[in-house]
Order: C-alpha cells, then sequence, then structure tokens
C-alpha cells in the first residue's frame, strides 16, 4: 500500500541500522575474521547474521519464530531480551546523510527516536552524534510497558508529540519495526541500510521499502521511493 502522505504528522525513528552506522563497522570487522576460516562460504552474510543476533538479538528471534511458526511466541521473549539484557557499545557512527536531513526534518515535523537500546548506549549515541537537539521524544527499551515489536513505544510517542498514531511514521530497518507500526495504526518506511531483507520487509507490508535513512526526506518531499 502506497504511502498516504496526508495522514503524516510526526516521524519515529528505530536506531540501530537506521540511524547508527556501526552494526556495519561490526559486520566488516567479522567479515574479516570469518574469510580466515576459508571453509565459511558467503563470509560477508554470516558476519551480518552474526551482528544481528549479538547486536539485535530481538530481530533474530522473530526469525527463528518465523522460521518454525513460533512467531507469538516469539514477541514476548524479545520484550524480556531488550530489558534484560542491554547491549553495550563504544563506537558511533551515524548513516550517511542522516546528520545533514535531521535539522531540515524537524522544521516540519515534530520527531521521536524508538530505541530497543538502553537509555545509556541511546543517549550516548544520540549525543555523541549530536542528534539529541532534533528529537522532541526519546524512548528506549524500557520507557514503556512493552518494547517493539509491540505497538506500546509508537503509541506512547504518538501521545507525547500530540498526534493520533495513525497519523505517525516510523522509519526503521527490521520487520520488528513494521511490526511495531502496524500495531500501532502507523504506517511505516523501512530502510535497506540496516538489517532487514527486502523480501520479509514486503511480506510484513511495509508501506515503503527505500535504499537508506537519507533518502527519507526526498520521499517526504513526494519525490519517490520504491513502492513496496
Amino acid at each position: 500500500m502506497p504511502l498516504d502522505f496526508s495522514r503524516i504528522r510526526a516521524l519515529c525513528f528505530d536506531v540501530d541500522g537506521t540511524l547508527s552506522d556501526s552494526d556495519d563497522l561490526y559486520a566488516r570487522k567479522y567479515t574479516d575474521w570469518l574469510r580466515r576460516l576459508r571453509f565459511i562460504p558467503h563470509p560477508e552474510v554470516v558476519a551480518r547474521r552474526l551482528v544481528m543476533a549479538l547486536e539485535s538479538p530481538g530481530n533474530a528471534l522473530l526469525s527463528l519464530g518465523d522460521a518454525v511458526g513460533l512467531d507469538g511466541l516469539a514477541i514476548p521473549m524479545i520484550d524480556w531480551v531488550y530489558r534484560h539484557l542491554p547491549r553495550r557499545r563504544t563506537e558511533y557512527l551515524v548513516i550517511p546523510g542522516v546528520a545533514e536531513m535531521l535539522p531540515r526534518l524537524k522544521q516540519r515535523y515534530p520527531m521521536a527516536v524508538i530505541s530497543g537500546r538502553d537509555a545509556r548506549n541511546t543517549m550516548g549515541f544520540l549525543d555523541n552524534c549530536g542528534l539529541t537537539p532534533y528529537f522532541s521524544v526519546i524512548l528506549t527499551a524500557l520507557s514503556a510497558r512493552h518494547t517493539k515489536p509491540y505497538p506500546d513505544p509508537i503509541l506512547l510517542a504518538a501521545k507525547m508529540m500530540g498526534v493520533p498514531p495513525e497519523e505517525c511514521l516510523m522509519i526503521g530497518d527490521t520487520t520488528v519495526d513494521v511490526r511495531a507500526a502496524k500495531a500501532a495504526g502507523a504506517q511505516v518506511i523501512s530502510v535497506l541500510c540496516g538489517f532487514g531483507e527486502e523480501a520479509e520487509l514486503r511480506r510484513l507490508g511495509t508501506d515503503l521499502i527505500v535504499p537508506t535513512t537519507a533518502d527519507v526526506e526526498q520521499v517526504l518531499a513526494g519525490n519517490g521511493g520504491s513502492a513496496s
């Protein structure tokens, strides 16, 4: 379904793979290591899956749940993992073009961060990269009653920004973001610069797929994107 631009009054951004590019940094490191083993086919793919499992355990659990038909059990497990096993990072990189895009979008929309990280790591990334001033709402893994893929963080962000949830646009890179947005009644743009794969994002009904987060500005100007 194409985006209904008339409904978009606020933006919600995921962090890992959407604002933060550090996943690619770790994937490159693991790829170099895996290549030395020689017997592992497609080390780039294996490296990205390994980083996803370590840094985005919720997405790994959800993929496993989908594969064995137990996604209903995977969702409460994701919530537990994000609340009890916060991830630690010491390196911060921003997706190219995002730092330049955010101040322009801030002039047009209230914006929220909806992160699966703990507060310390979320704020460490945003503060270190100078992105904090662009967001009127910052939600982390413990801000709402449940984390993504439950709708709770999007519903809370919408309330804090003073807009109905159906007038929010979620921007994220994985199926967790799509599920949360759909459950909240919001629209969603999926970006391919993180861990999500195009086929699974389309299967879950994302409204639009773009190559990278920096493309969102052009989409919101009414100039394109590849419709799902």
